[in-house]
């Protein structure tokens, strides 16, 4: 059993869309990725937890373009006061979108952060939400990612997992990015 960390206020699942987790386009891992986004979705209602899905909108004939299956969120939303789903066209939660003003309203000081793409959205919601002065969690077997692919001449491929936990690592010592989803508790 894992230790918990002090419990977090808020869950940010970021872009859990079709396209990235499911079939046969999905980041590497997505199986046991959807176990443990799943299981901290479950504990954060539990709680009465506030719980945000953030969805992201993408550019006409990409893979999450809104209106298509690979956009839909691939877990299921209860709607309501404390669950809420947020559209946003960039990577960054916070950009653009109600988010920031959500949690100011909730009163939300921490929050834990999953999903999709660990070095992309991930990375930039927190670290917007650590800029906020939020206390972040990111555990890391919560997040993905795919695979770099090889640059003749500049590096051979990188695992995806590799690049989830640079991603986690590049935002500093200011995350709690060494905990699993089982350790994550909420208030």
């Amino acid at each position: 059993m894992t230790d918990p960390v002090a419990p977090v206020d808020a869950l940010i699942l970021v872009d859990l869309q079709s396209a990235f987790v499911s079939g046969e386009n999905a980041v590497p891992g997505a199986d046991r990725l959807l176990d443990r986004t799943t299981e901290l979705l479950d504990r954060a209602r539990e709680a009465g937890a506030v719980v945000v899905h953030l969805q992201n909108d993408g550019v006409p004939g990409a893979a999450d373009e809104p209106g298509t299956r690979g956009w839909e969120l691939y877990l299921p939303v209860k709607a309501g006061p404390r669950e809420q789903v947020i559209r946003k066209p960039r990577d960054d939660g916070f950009d653009a979108t109600p988010l920031g003003q959500l949690l100011v309203a909730a009163g939300v000081r921490s929050l834990a952060i999953c999903g999709v793409m660990s070095e992309m959205c991930v990375q930039a919601t927190a670290r917007t939400a650590l800029a906020r002065g939020y206390r972040v969690v990111l555990p890391y077997d919560a997040h993905g990612t795919y695979d770099i692919p090889a640059v003749s001449g500049i590096s051979d491929e990188v695992p995806a997992d590799v690049v989830s936990r640079v991603a986690a690592w590049s935002l500093g010592d200011e995350p709690e990015s060494t905990v699993p989803a089982a350790g994550v508790t909420f208030a």
